[in-house]
């Protein structure tokens, strides 16, 4: 099969992946062999070909927003030509604290989809069958693939940061998973204030029905309930704190921060104001977020790519220049 290859992490350059041939998977205890339909790109991903998640396998195949079809499955579950989707994270122990107690997105032995394991920028990859998604006929292959993390973390975000129909919501940074995000909280008649630093990112916006959009770290002139930053940065962590009411919530959508710069409590922090970090998710909320979108006919427009491509698509999310989610597809377009 052809795969797209990490084998020395550092900066992106149009190499950083490349094509290979290597044998179909052989599929373990407990894991379903999959062909690959379609196989978002994600941020996560650009973090792992530049090493700023330290490398944890000799070789990699990253990617982790995967639509495929079961080959073959130990699963009665799950039968040969079965479509299910696969997430960031591939398993979990079980047994640990956090697993316990219902918490399995903070598991102590997790295993990670295209980081820990080989993930979907190929034409097969095998998964646990404990962590498939089963997917919606009404979700189409390649505008499913983003719900699959983008999505699915996006909505554990609302989740940490306690949104409420109807709140003033805001979202600093407004790539795909804020644009997917956007879709829920119009659906749920929130007002949302989106800052951003990409002018076709505040177009965009605009576009949609934001109820204002500003620059990265601008604050939005009404006091919000809640806000969720996506760019990996601390300043825009703390924009995202002056912006929230007393009793409000921040919660960080990012895997990795360039740093926390010092900000005043009292002004800032005090008044029961909250922040958060978000970690990984849990197999329920995909399970909910799968049903909310295809209740509210989310269907994002994917910009695609052949698998031979994947260096131009990350290259595409590093400079903030794509028009939406970038979907590889293995097969060709």
């Amino acid at each position: 099969m052809k795969a797209a290859i990490l084998r020395t992490p550092g900066p992106l350059n149009e190499t950083s992946l490349r094509i290979e041939e290597i044998p179909i998977p052989i599929s373990r205890p407990g894991h379903a062999l999959l062909k690959i339909h379609a196989c978002g790109v994600c941020r996560t991903d650009l973090h792992i070909v530049e090493g700023e998640l330290p490398p944890k396998l000799d070789w990699v195949i990253p990617g982790h927003q995967i639509v495929a079809e079961i080959v073959q499955s130990p699963d009665p579950s799950f039968q040969k030509g079965d479509r299910v989707g696969v997430s960031w994270i591939g398993g979990t122990d079980g047994s640990c604290h956090f697993c316990r107690t219902g918490r399995e997105n903070l598991c102590d032995h997790p295993t990670y989809t295209g980081y820990t394991q080989h993930g979907g920028f190929a034409e097969y990859m095998t998964a646990r069958t404990d962590f498939l998604f089963p997917l919606p006929k009404a979700l189409e292959d390649r505008a499913a693939a983003p719900l699959l993390c983008a999505g699915i973390i996006g909505f554990r975000s609302l989740r940490i940061a306690e949104v409420k129909p109807g709140q003033h919501v805001g979202l600093f940074g407004f790539g795909s998973s804020a644009q997917l995000l956007f879709q829920v909280l119009k659906a749920w008649n929130c007002l949302v204030y989106v800052s951003t630093r990409e002018s076709h990112h505040q177009r965009l916006a605009r576009t949609l029905g934001a109820e204002w959009v500003g620059g990265g770290t601008e604050v939005p002139p009404e006091l919000l309930d809640s806000a969720i930053t996506f760019a990996p940065s601390g300043d825009v962590v703390v924009a995202a704190l002056r912006s929230i009411d007393k009793g409000g919530i921040v919660a960080i959508n990012a895997i990795h921060l360039d740093r926390m710069p010092q900000f005043d409590y009292d002004s800032l922090l005090w008044g029961e104001r909250q922040l958060r970090s978000v970690t990984n998710m849990t197999r329920q909320d995909g399970t909910d977020f799968l049903r909310v979108a295809t209740e509210i006919g989310l269907k994002p427009a994917v910009v695609p790519f052949g698998l031979d491509q994947i260096n131009e698509a990350l290259r595409g999310l590093k400079e903030d220049r794509l028009s939406g989610p970038a979907v590889i597809l293995p097969n060709g377009l």
